[in-house]
C-alpha cells in the first residue's frame, strides 16, 4: 500500500511537470509566431496557473482572471491618472493604497493569482498611462488578448494531461494553511509594498517606463512573492530565483544566438519547464520552495521572449537582453535588501516565524 501510494504521487507530480512544460511552451511558440504587441504576457499567464496544482479553467474562474487584470487598468486609467496628472501628491498616495489592497487582499487569505494579476494591471496602468493614454489602451488591449490566449493553452494542456481522478490520487482540493491575523496580515501588505512601491514611483518618473513592462511585471510577482512567504529566507529566496531565471535565460540566449530557430526556442522552454517543474511539484502536493522556482521560471521567460520579439523587429536585442537582466538582478537584491531591513524593524509574529506560510496556491 505505501509503495503504491509513493506511485502514485510521483505520478502526480510527473503529470504535473510535463503540464506545466507543454503548456508554456505550446503557448510561447504561438505568441511567437502571433507576435502582437505584449504577446510574452500568453505564457507567462500560462506558467501562473499551470504552475499551481489548480484544476482546468472554467468560464467563470477565466473570466474572473481576465477582469483581475483588465479592470486595475479601466479603473487606474479613470481613477489615478487624473490625480497623477493634475494633483501628483494625491495620486501617488492613491497608489500606494491600491497596492497595499492588492497584497493585503492576498496575505489575508485571498487567491494569490488573482492577486498577482491585480498588482501587474495596476503597476502598468501607472507606468504607461501616465506616459499617453493612447499606449495604455494598447497595452490594455495585449494584456487581455494575451490573458485569454493563455488560459486556452491552460486549457489545452489539462485536457493533452489531465489530472488523475481515482480515488486517493486526485488532487481536489489543495490543503489550505490557515488564514493569519489581520495584524500579519497587514504586517505582509506593507511589506511587499516596500518592495513594490519605491519600484513603481521610480518607472512613474521615468519618460521611458512604456518600455520596461517586462520589468514591472516582474516587480508586481516580487510584491506578491513577498505578501505569500514570509519565511525569514524570503529575501535570499527572492534573489535566488532571479539569479536561477536569469543564468536559463543567458543559456537559452547564447544557444539561440547559435542555432535561431522557433523549434530549438520551444524545446528550450520546454526543458526549462521539466526542470524548473521537478522543482515546484513534489509527489501529491508541492516543493517547500515551490514559490522560488516558479518565480525562476518566470523569470527566465519574461527576460527572454521580449528580446527575442525585440528581434524580430530588428532592435539592439542582444544589449536589451543583458540591460533587462542587469535591472532584473538589481531590483531583486533592493527587494531582498528591503525584506531583512523591514524584517529587523518589524519582524514576524513567534507563530508565523516558527511556521511560515506554505500552503498551496488557490484559484
Amino acid at each position: 500500500m505505501l509503495k503504491s501510494s509513493l506511485a502514485t504521487g510521483g505520478d502526480i507530480a510527473s503529470r504535473r511537470i510535463l503540464r506545466l512544460a507543454l503548456g508554456t511552451a505550446l503557448s510561447m511558440g504561438f505568441s511567437q509566431m502571433a507576435a502582437w504587441p505584449l504577446s510574452f504576457l500568453a505564457p507567462v499567464v500560462t506558467l501562473f496557473l499551470l504552475a499551481t496544482p489548480l484544476p482546468a479553467p472554467t468560464f467563470k474562474s477565466s473570466v474572473k482572471l481576465v477582469l483581475a487584470l483588465i479592470l486595475p487598468l479601466i479603473l487606474g486609467a479613470l481613477v489615478l491618472l487624473p490625480f497623477l496628472e493634475h494633483l501628483r501628491p494625491v495620486g501617488v498616495l492613491l497608489v500606494a493604497l491600491a497596492l497595499f489592497y492588492c497584497f493585503y487582499f492576498v496575505s489575508s487569505g485571498g487567491a494569490a493569482v488573482l492577486g498577482t494579476f491585480m498588482t501587474m494591471g495596476l503597476t502598468l496602468v501607472v507606468t504607461v498611462g501616465s506616459i499617453s493614454i493612447d499606449m495604455l489602451f494598447a497595452v490594455a488591449q495585449g494584456l487581455a488578448l494575451g490573458a485569454i490566449v493563455g488560459l486556452t493553452f491552460v486549457s489545452i494542456a489539462h485536457a493533452l494531461l489531465p489530472e488523475f481522478s481515482t480515488g486517493q490520487a486526485a488532487p481536489a482540493k489543495a490543503p489550505v494553511a490557515q488564514k493569519p491575523e489581520l495584524k500579519e496580515a497587514r504586517r505582509k501588505a506593507f511589506r511587499a509594498l516596500l518592495i513594490t512601491f519605491p519600484m513603481t514611483f521610480l518607472f512613474l518618473l521615468s519618460s521611458g517606463s512604456s518600455s520596461y513592462v517586462a520589468v514591472m511585471i516582474k516587480v508586481a510577482a516580487m510584491g506578491q512573492q513577498a505578501s505569500v512567504d514570509d519565511s525569514r529566507e524570503m529575501g535570499r529566496s527572492m534573489l535566488e530565483s532571479t539569479l536561477w531565471g536569469g543564468v536559463g535565460a543567458v543559456i537559452a540566449w547564447q544557444i539561440l544566438s547559435i542555432w535561431p530557430a522557433l523549434i530549438m526556442y520551444l524545446l528550450l522552454i520546454g526543458l526549462a519547464g521539466l526542470i524548473f517543474g521537478a522543482r515546484i511539484f513534489q509527489g501529491q502536493g508541492m516543493h517547500p520552495k515551490f514559490s522560488m522556482w516558479s518565480y525562476a521560471y518566470l523569470t527566465m521567460i519574461v527576460v527572454l521572449a521580449p528580446a527575442l520579439l525585440d528581434s524580430q523587429n530588428g532592435s539592439a536585442a542582444g544589449s536589451a537582453f543583458y540591460f533587462r537582466l542587469l535591472l532584473f538582478v538589481v531590483i531583486a537584491v533592493y527587494g531582498s535588501v528591503a525584506v531583512a531591513v523591514f524584517d529587523a524593524f518589524w519582524p514576524a509574529s513567534a507563530r508565523e516565524a516558527v511556521n511560515p506560510s506554505r500552503a498551496e496556491p488557490e484559484a
